[in-house]
């Protein structure tokens, strides 16, 4: 649990609002949050569990052993696994998935309150500072026609946010642990939002058609390097498509690989049927089935 002595946020939280603008005054005039007072105490309720498994003497062998580097991999897996509940439509395994991702915080925010960084408060505390200052439009006076003036605004108040020491490029704070795919529509997108954007999908198809080509003659080449660095031009032009058509390429290609996998499945069931093997079957063979399969 967090402790009294580095109990700062919650100190901080309690200070006098500014005025009647003030993102504080706002939140208080909007009034307590449906669920609020039983989230907190749940909250507390799951810092007390992950504080007895970390417990030097009582705790669990294996929770004591973890380290921010030894669980890093979880959070992207937890994550992962929230996003297929979603596309399923199941609002319990949601729930679940969503507990799991939140524990992969509580657990990192543990480690660092051990090591005298921070604590889950202070995590807490920074999250809600940023939501506040980011939202102006909402908690303070500043005007906006929509979703691109409020992105406009987002990035000029994040690049002020390091109070001019030092020089913030636009690209910077890309993750650049993020699937590749993931990270080239993040870096798209930081991009479009100063103007570095084509005007409409059209350009961007375009493109993928230009980069087509020069993939085609880097084959023709011979060389692997060559082939390698057009081939990454073709699918960033296709995740710049995805993202013109505000679809994110990484759950369109988990959507075809998924397709793939149930269109094979059933090419190999209809050569068993037919008594083939994948060694016995012919190639025209393969493509009647797979055929028949896209039909269904």
């Amino acid at each position: 649990m967090p402790s009294a002595s580095r109990a700062k946020p919650a100190a901080r939280a309690g200070k006098k609002a500014a005025g009647p603008a003030s993102p504080r005054g706002a939140l208080r005039a909007k009034g307590a949050v449906p669920g609020g007072a039983a989230a907190a105490k749940e909250l507390r309720a799951l810092l007390g569990v992950m504080d007895c498994l970390r417990d030097p003497e009582r705790g669990c062998p294996w929770d004591r052993e973890q380290t921010h580097e030894s669980i890093r991999g979880s959070l992207l897996e937890e994550a992962y696994e929230a996003i297929d509940a979603i596309d399923e439509k199941d609002p319990a395994h949601l729930k679940e998935e969503l507990g799991d991702v939140l524990l992969q915080t509580v657990f990192h925010a543990q480690l660092a309150q051990e090591a005298g960084a921070f604590d889950f408060a202070e995590v807490l505390h920074a999250l809600r500072d940023k939501l506040l200052r980011r939202h102006p439009h909402v908690f303070g006076e500043v005007k906006v026609r929509g979703t691109d003036d409020v992105l406009r605004n987002w990035e000029t108040i994040k690049a002020g946010e390091k109070g001019g020491k030092e020089v913030r490029r636009i690209l910077s704070g890309v993750p650049k642990s993020a699937p590749p795919l993931a990270r080239a529509r993040m870096l798209q997108k930081r991009a479009a939002r100063v103007g570095f954007d084509w005007p409409d999908a059209a350009g961007a198809v375009e493109k993928i058609a230009e980069e087509a080509g020069e993939v085609a003659s880097a084959l023709k080449s011979g060389q692997t390097a060559a082939v390698e660095e057009e081939l990454g031009d073709l699918l960033f032009s296709v995740v710049n498509v995805c993202r013109k058509a505000h679809v994110d390429p990484s759950l369109a290609l988990t959507k075809a690989n998924k397709k793939f996998e149930k269109r094979f499945g059933k090419v190999e069931d209809a050569l068993r049927a037919a008594g083939k093997t994948w060694k016995d079957a012919s190639l025209e063979e393969m493509d009647r089935a797979w055929n028949a399969a896209k039909g269904r």
